[in-house]
């Protein structure tokens, strides 16, 4: 009781320490359920995160391999018409090798039976590049020069006019694809001959001179022979 005899007023600030170290710890002990809660929930998002990405990686990988398959099975067939073509050339060239090569008596090569074996070589190769969208163009000598197609590849002095600038000779055939040049034609070249006509008028002077020398001796033989008829 108080001097005044009347009983104390608690106001409960004065709580006992057990009540305040129980109170502490119940919340410390929620605040720590809490946490691990929220750590637990976040690493079982990671290990989710995780899987999609791994599956996502082993789609891309297949996808990749699938792509790259498909692109060699591509290349595969574009190919196709090539091998097929060196097959007709390789087997020509043994057949031929062998012709050549065989015991028995010994036969020159027929120029005009080469030739044609060459041709149809050539031909082969040709329409193997074709099958892969690869045309061949030819030139045809006295077509003029065309920079954009044709590659000199020589100079043939000529005395033409005419024939100056154009395509006198063709080495090789060009290829093109889509209208785009590939490969240019190998070609020579006329160029005109500054001296070709006075080379070729060096050249007819001589003769002129002797021709007219022979014509004048042959006058002065006839003259000679007139005379001595008439003295007989």
């Amino acid at each position: 009781m108080s001097r005044d005899g009347e009983p104390p007023v608690n106001d409960g600030s004065g709580a006992g320490p057990e009540q305040a170290s129980g109170g502490d710890g119940d919340e410390g002990a929620a605040f720590r359920a809490g946490v691990r809660d929220a750590l637990a929930g976040l690493a079982a998002r990671l290990d989710r995160e995780h899987e999609r990405a791994a599956h996502r990686e082993a789609v891309i990988d297949r996808l990749h391999e699938e792509n790259q398959r498909l692109r060699r099975g591509e290349l595969q067939h574009l190919l196709e018409p090539v091998r097929t073509a060196l097959y007709r050339v390789h087997d020509q060239a043994r057949r031929e090798s062998g012709r050549l090569a065989a015991p028995g008596p010994a036969e020159a090569p027929d120029p005009g039976q080469t030739a044609l074996l060459l041709a149809a070589l050539a031909d082969d190769v040709a329409d193997a590049l074709a099958r892969l969208g690869v045309e061949r163009f030819t030139v045809e000598p006295g077509a003029p020069y065309d920079a954009s197609r044709h590659r000199p590849v020589a100079v043939t002095p000529v005395a033409d006019p005419l024939a100056d600038g154009t395509v006198t000779a063709v080495q090789s055939d060009g290829f093109e694809q889509g209208g785009k040049v590939l490969r240019k034609a190998a070609v020579s070249v006329g160029k005109l001959d500054q001296g070709a006509g006075g080379a070729g008028e060096k050249d007819l002077e001589p003769a002129g001179r002797a021709a007219q020398a022979g014509r004048d001796g042959a006058e002065r033989g006839e003259t000679m022979n007139s005379g001595l008829g008439t003295d007989r």
